[in-house]
């Protein structure tokens, strides 16, 4: 399912989400905390930044640990590799840690055509509403520095083997930023959930090996459907 920004009119409940602005710690700008006190968040940040001077990506994947794990899969050499590439995953990350990392440096030396953002599901102790204006701020951040790229969502996955709270939390974020983002040009949500959850409500181990992240299986399922969508904008991006 394909769920496409337009240019319209005012978008009443976009102008209420971004206004939250300062009062949600989901759309404040944080850096990690860096609780193992190694200095690692800060160290990929960095590395980011001074790693992306010279690169040209077409696609920037910028997220959680679901971005940067899929950097280590077959996947991303057979799909993404080939589309020019880059990956800022931090797991762990939370809206306000991206928010930070791209108001920081990581955008400052490159100019993606299509900026891939998947992000929410680590946003512990936030509503979906505050999830929602944290991922909405990073969309409006990536429009004021890259105004020429195009910014696909994705959808935040299921979690959890059965029903649960977060599950439900992470599916009221998709709606919200469904309907955030459809009054926005060259913006869209994409749901990337293959259909992990069965009709008994469980989520299987061979998809999600810990009920949270992919599995390669989980990962082969996710990313076609993907890799077909950013191969079309980026074609279309092309014609224009």
């Amino acid at each position: 399912m394909i769920l496409s920004g337009t240019s319209g009119g005012p978008n009443h409940h976009y102008d209420k989400v971004m206004s939250s602005g300062d009062s949600n710690p989901a759309a404040t700008p944080t850096p990690g905390v860096d609780t193992q006190g190694d200095g690692r968040w800060m160290s990929l940040h960095n590395h980011f930044v001074s790693n992306s001077k010279g690169k040209e990506p077409d696609v920037l994947f910028v997220g959680d640990s679901l971005v940067q794990l899929l950097h280590q899969f077959e996947v991303w050499r057979d799909l993404f590799s080939p589309l020019h590439a880059l990956n800022f995953g931090v797991g762990g990350d939370a809206t306000q840690h991206v928010l930070w990392r791209l108001s920081n440096g990581e955008l400052a030396h490159i100019s993606p055509k299509v900026v891939v953002l998947w992000v929410g599901t680590n946003n512990h102790g936030h509503t979906a509403e505050q999830i929602c204006g944290g991922i909405m701020a990073i969309v409006q951040l990536i429009k004021d520095k890259l105004p020429k790229a195009y910014t696909l969502v994705l959808g935040v996955l299921p979690r959890g083997k059965m029903p649960n709270p977060l599950r439900e939390r992470n599916a009221q974020v998709n709606k919200l930023v469904q309907e955030a983002v459809s009054s926005l040009p060259h913006t869209s949500l994409l749901n990337v959930d293959p259909g992990f959850v069965h009709s008994d409500g469980s989520i299987s181990h061979q998809d999600l090996y810990d009920y949270l992240h992919l599995t390669p299986q989980g990962y082969q399922a996710v990313c076609q459907p993907l890799h077909a969508h950013l191969k079309s904008l980026l074609e279309k991006q092309a014609e224009n």
